[in-house]
């Protein structure tokens, strides 16, 4: 059995940024622009924190879902291939994450 993938998630996204905005939802989120996109990536990402503080297991699973989809939307837009975030994990996880921090300097 095969796993979809994020990698099969950044792919179908960069299919349905090329339809026309009139027949994609994502296509319509990158026609709007960076800010748009953000914004919805915003809204998503506050109520994945919403249901896990309220311990809504479905919620947080179906708002992850939304978050992962328009963080990869926003990539988008952004020209930054998911490859590219993906081994930025790859070398922050070399080391701990308080000694990564400490090392990125004040914020």
């Amino acid at each position: 059995m095969t796993h979809f993938t994020l990698n099969d998630l950044e792919a179908l996204v960069a299919d349905r940024a090329a339809a026309s905005p009139e027949t994609s939802y994502t296509a319509k989120l990158l026609a709007g622009g960076q800010g748009r996109a953000a914004k919805k990536l915003g809204e998503e990402a506050v109520e994945a924190a919403i249901a896990a503080v309220q311990g809504d297991r479905a919620g947080l699973v179906s708002e992850a879902a939304d978050v992962l989809y328009h963080l990869l939307v926003v990539l988008r837009g952004g020209g930054i291939p998911l490859d590219e975030v993906l081994a930025e994990l790859e070398r922050r996880t070399a080391q701990s994450g308080i000694a990564e921090k400490a090392a990125r300097g004040p914020a």
